[in-house]
């Protein structure tokens, strides 16, 4: 019997996902599995695709539908409902079941590289990653800081980091698309020069391997980490997900 995976999301053609799972059925001898995208202008499309994509076990869900999936699980796991948002689904017999490997991917590729001085964190962007983000700092300890384009109770803006917020949150995670392929010069808008040798910081994005964020980092000492750790770590776990891994 085939079965059939993907990704939803739109506009996805440069897709680390199809390559990484297509790779992995080939080393594995699963001539009978695929995996495609599913690349659509509105959420509203996951009916029809689910409908009728014959097959499908489960799909990796990315921008910008990681949160408007919500109304079309009939189930969510704890852990992706306390994060607020969604990476993995699994088709079941009775509907759709949501899940969140974004947080163990993030968790697990920055662990080994935090030290004792990386108490407070700035997450840069507010979507569905940076809540995986969030919940993944906060089980480690660590106090985190929002920070977007306009400011509210919750979030500073970008126009409000200083030198003094600079230096006393010495962990930054980029959960922005800006850097990414093909518009590699972009790059979030904060004050690079306040980031010293203390900081570490982490890109979401793995094309290109080193952005332009991380590149300016590194030219003030800092310690910089791409996305493609993560990537591997929540794919393997959507895997075991969608192998009975998780109920």
């Amino acid at each position: 019997m085939r079965r059939k995976f993907g990704l939803l999301g739109r506009n996805i053609s440069y897709s680390f996902s199809k390559g990484y799972f297509t790779e992995k059925f080939e080393t594995l001898g699963l001539k009978d599995h695929s995996y495609v995208n599913f690349d659509v202008q509105q959420i509203e499309d996951i009916a029809t695709i689910v409908k009728d994509t014959e097959g499908l076990v489960g799909f990796n869900i990315t921008i910008p539908y990681k949160e408007a999936i919500f109304p079309y699980l009939s189930e969510v796991d704890p852990k992706a409902e306390a994060i607020g948002a969604i990476n993995v689904v699994k088709v079941m017999e009775n509907g759709l079941k949501g899940y969140n490997t974004d947080v163990i991917g993030f968790e697990r590729s920055i662990a080994p590289h935090l030290k004792k001085q990386h108490q407070k964190a700035l997450i840069l962007g507010t979507g569905g990653a940076s809540k995986a983000v969030e919940f993944a700092l906060k089980s480690l300890g660590l106090h985190c800081q929002f920070v977007s384009r306009t400011a509210s109770e919750n979030k500073w803006s970008y126009d409000q980091l200083n030198k003094d917020i600079m230096e006393q949150h010495t962990l930054i995670i980029n959960c922005t698309p800006l850097g990414t392929f093909p518009n590699i010069e972009n790059k979030p808008d904060i004050p690079y020069q306040y980031i010293t040798k203390e900081h570490l910081v982490f890109d979401l994005i793995y094309n290109p391997k080193t952005t332009s964020f991380m590149k300016q980092a590194q030219a003030n000492g800092a310690t910089a980490v791409n996305g493609h750790q993560m990537l591997k770590l929540q794919a393997e776990a959507a895997w075991e997900i969608w192998n009975d891994g998780a109920k």
